[in-house]
């Protein structure tokens, strides 16, 4: 006999609001944010989500929306789901939890996404020394393909995964991120450099009641007042796993996650399409709503057996990720290199960060000789399948980082070419990405209606 169709725990209605939904979703990581579901090992269920904005990013002619977004409000999330095993008890602290990802895709009937750049005022990212302004490219979807009007001549195959998939943290775990990410924002910005660029952004994001959305725990009540100051911000990677953004956790692929709280309380969130090693413009992968159908298996003592603490806790412990068989298939590949030497020729000593910036600035320099603007080789290199590696990390003083770039996603042959080269600039590849400008203000963010503010 047939299996069943997996069991929806969570629907999304995309024509709602995040706090419009059936099934109330939530934007924070804390222990006590109620589960929404009970799932067993081994039943195979389904989790819709919504973009990571929660919509407020729309299909249109415009990178205002960008511009203009409020980060409080990072990352709306599906779940959490309580797991148990097959005789009903619960998943304990100190379990491992192996969640299969199965199926995965966009939601039907919204098949596009978007790419994009903050405001270096609003977010800014990697590169936001060469780029201060918000961008957006549109892309839509055919199949297992992705194609953009604002940058023509490219299409590839996206490799699916959620950027965010993780487990609740405990009381003793949100109070160690909370602690030493205070310590790092109290710290002064103006001695932290990225690549020799003072931060544009908040060193760490810390709790904030803004935007807060805790599930079926009410905004105003005294419970959400406490959780809301306490909870931890969805935008890094941490312990529990989260924010990841493992571009190859696909079909078929294994996340083993530590469990601190009984249930597990699994979350998962920010559907990808495509991205490329590094999601460098920040907004950076292929944004979409989407799906997400899974299994859950309880290794029991897990945490113990197979993950090894690298803190003064055996709280700091990180997932292990078990990447799956489909994935796309390309040949030739045209790699950039990238040494720990910043753009005005100062020496780094084995800086990996300072290196990668410098293989991505090669490679966006050498696409627009290819008839691209800059702004359109940033954002493609963020969201297509693109390989980062650090090479070197011993050969002092230089770290060696390097982008490797699939040339079949191009409509012409990027390589060098032997011979004559000829005379003047490329014809422009357009229409180019949607921009705004950049004025060194602080954008005035767009409050979209709903309970928050």
């Amino acid at each position: 006999m047939a299996p069943s169709t997996p069991r929806v725990v969570v629907g999304i209605d995309v024509k709602k609001r995040p706090w419009e939904q059936l099934v109330p979703l939530h934007n924070r990581w804390h222990p006590d944010i109620p589960p929404v579901a009970d799932v067993k090992e081994g039943e195979l269920v389904r989790v819709e989500m919504v973009d990571w904005t929660g919509g407020r990013v729309g299909d249109n002619n415009s990178a205002e929306d960008i511009k203009s977004l409020d980060l409080t409000i990072t990352h709306y999330l599906s779940g959490p789901l309580r797991v148990l095993d097959t005789d009903g008890k619960l998943a304990q602290p100190g379990d491992l939890l192996a969640v299969e990802i199965c199926n995965l895709g966009p939601l039907p009937g919204d098949e596009w996404g978007y790419t994009g750049t903050f405001d270096r005022e609003n977010g800014g990212g990697f590169l936001t020394d060469h780029f201060p302004c918000a961008t957006k490219a549109i892309w839509y979807f055919e199949g297992i393909y992705a194609y953009s009007p604002n940058i023509p001549g490219v299409r590839f195959p996206g490799l699916t995964h959620p950027g965010i998939i993780g487990t609740a943290p405990s009381h003793d775990l949100l109070n160690i991120w909370n602690e030493r990410e205070r310590k790092l924002a109290e710290t002064d910005t103006g001695s932290l450099k990225l690549c020799e660029v003072v931060h544009q952004r908040p060193l760490a994001s810390l709790p904030t009641p803004k935007n807060c959305l805790l599930g079926k725990i009410k905004e105003g009540s005294p419970e959400w007042q406490k959780m809301a100051n306490e909870a931890a911000r969805t935008i890094p990677g941490r312990e529990n796993g989260g924010n990841c953004d493992i571009k190859n956790l696909s079909r078929g692929s294994k996340v083993y996650l530590p469990v601190f709280v009984e249930g597990a309380n699994l979350s998962t969130g920010d559907m990808h399409f495509s991205q490329g090693d590094g999601e460098v413009s920040f907004c950076g992968a292929i944004e979409m709503s989407g799906f997400l159908e899974l299994k859950c298996e309880i290794i029991r003592g897990g945490m113990k057996e197979y993950l090894t603490p690298m803190g003064p806790t055996p709280l700091h412990v990180n997932p292990i990720f078990e990447i799956g068989p489909v994935e796309p298939r390309f040949s030739e590949w045209l790699v950039f290199e990238g040494i720990s030497v910043d753009e005005a020729g100062q020496q780094h000593y084995l800086d990996a960060t300072v290196a990668y910036k410098r293989a991505v600035l090669n490679a966006i320099d050498y696409l627009s000789s290819f008839g691209y603007s800059k702004e359109q080789a940033y954002i493609l290199l963020s969201c297509c399948p693109c390989e980062g590696r650090i090479s070197g990390i011993v050969d002092s003083p230089n770290a060696v980082a390097t982008l490797a770039i699939p040339t079949a996603i191009f409509d012409q042959d990027i390589r060098p070419k032997t011979g004559k080269v000829p005379k003047g600039p490329k014809i422009q590849r357009s229409p180019d990405v949607l921009k705004c400008t950049y004025d060194g203000k602080l954008p005035v963010t767009k409050n979209l209606g709903g309970t928050q503010t």
